[in-house]
């Protein structure tokens, strides 16, 4: 699977906010209304989440993907990314990835002359696999939703805060600068789940790191995660 992090994770948001379609009243009541299947493809990747509400675009090539492409776009235009595990290069086996990911919708795809496809996925809500359907020639999970706990407090808007602070510490950082509607739009967040996903696609470079706050249901201890995170790539950045 080919992709380039920070430059897709870039491209994600430029498609979201010139294309005005991200995380708009109309767009948060489409997202949750969409009702999940109980089995979905996944494509398991090196080094790439999808996070929910954003958009991941995917250049899809290899055969066993072609095939799970064709069975989505068949089925319920979905399926998950899940992270491989730092020990696998690729992976033989549904315990070389990890099992808590994003669901995503097929938002756009383009099939090309060769038999590949372009895409863009939409990340709709966390999940676990539950159990496997098949493993081969690509894994099809059993899959249940993740409540995350939401309830907000003066914490809680005290930790966004210092996520907003940090954030703007990183934000003109050489390939890490964003454009102009994207950063306002960052810096106006008031949603802090939203903004703990935003900041940790974009800013957070560690996968393990990336799929640890994705994996965090609670959003007080999500923001810490992400100051933390933060806190290390701004010194990372100084260094």
């Amino acid at each position: 699977m080919f992709w380039r992090c920070n430059e897709l994770r870039i491209t994600l948001h430029r498609l979201l906010f010139l294309q005005r379609t991200y995380r708009t009243k109309k767009e948060q009541a489409m997202s949750s209304s969409v009702t999940l299947p109980k089995k979905v493809p996944v494509m398991p990747l090196p080094g790439a989440l999808l996070f929910p509400h954003a958009l991941l675009p995917l250049h899809i090539f290899e055969p066993r993907y072609r095939e799970m492409l064709k069975h989505a776009l068949a089925h319920h235009r979905m399926f998950c990314v899940a992270l491989l595990k730092p020990h696998c290069a690729e992976w033989n086996s549904t315990g070389d990835f990890f099992h808590i990911a994003s669901v995503g919708l097929i938002r756009a795809c383009v099939e090309r002359s060769d038999g590949t496809s372009n895409l863009i996925l939409q990340g709709l809500e966390r999940v676990r696999f539950s159990a496997f359907q098949q493993e081969a020639p690509f894994p099809i999970a059993m899959i249940e939703s993740l409540e995350c706990e939401s309830t907000t407090s003066v914490e809680t808007e005290a930790l966004a805060a210092k996520v907003l602070e940090l954030y703007s510490n990183l934000k003109g950082d050489g390939p890490r600068q964003l454009p102009p509607k994207v950063d306002r739009y960052l810096s106006d967040l008031s949603d802090p789940e939203l903004l703990a996903d935003l900041v940790t696609s974009t800013f957070v470079s560690d996968p393990l790191h990336r799929q640890r706050v994705l994996e965090e249901l609670s959003i007080n201890k999500r923001l810490r995660l992400v100051i933390q995170y933060l806190r290390e790539e701004s010194g990372s950045a100084a260094a």
